[in-house]
């Protein structure tokens, strides 16, 4: 089975704003078996973890938090396509996986001097290496036509990719961050991939 990553990165804005549902890795072990073999070892690193990553870089940051998101459980409309439920249950089956966080005008003070700055973005990046994450690759910024830019960075820590964002765009901006489990999305067929991208 192929998959195709670039495409089921289009989860990462598609699950972004949606609300909480747990799951992927971050539940505690239920039989005495697994119990003691899960003290013999570290625990896994889940969900609940890269949240709690991320809520502790953004306050170290100086950013509000409180702008962190699990994964989403959407369900489909009623009479929705065949095609809107099956993007449903996908989207629902990929929610464990995925944590989202986002920092914009409509989540600070009215204040101007209150907007996300790419300084914070880089702060909080800077305090996820302190916490283990890993930069993967280069970060890119590109202009937006003659008043914005573009920044994206992504990270990596154990099994899980952090994609960051920055827009600017003249009074506005916004910083974001989306982090997905790799053995989720390592999982897509390409007919899944598909269905996210269309």
């Amino acid at each position: 089975m192929r998959t195709t990553r670039t495409k089921a990165r289009w989860l990462v804005t598609a699950v972004a704003g949606a609300a909480l549902s747990v799951g992927c890795g971050s539940t505690a072990p239920s039989t005495p078996a697994a119990v003691s073999s899960a003290s013999a070892s570290p625990a896994p690193f889940g969900q609940l973890d890269v949240q709690a990553d991320l809520e502790a870089a953004a306050v170290a940051a100086g950013i509000p938090e409180g702008l962190t998101e699990l994964g989403s459980d959407p369900s489909p409309e009623p009479g929705g396509t065949e095609k809107e439920r099956k993007l449903a249950a996908l989207v629902a089956r990929l929610s464990p996986c995925t944590v989202a966080w986002t920092h914009d005008r409509a989540d600070s003070a009215p204040s101007a001097s209150k907007h996300p700055s790419r300084k914070q973005l880089d702060f909080l990046l800077s305090n996820l290496a302190a916490r283990g994450w890993k930069k993967s690759g280069a970060a890119k910024e590109v202009p937006v036509g003659d008043h914005g830019t573009y920044f994206t960075a992504t990270y990596k820590k154990q099994g899980w990719t952090l994609y960051a964002r920055h827009n600017t765009l003249s009074a506005w901006s916004q910083s974001s961050a989306t982090v997905t489990e790799d053995a989720c999305f390592d999982r897509l067929t390409d007919e899944e991939a598909a269905l996210l991208d269309g």
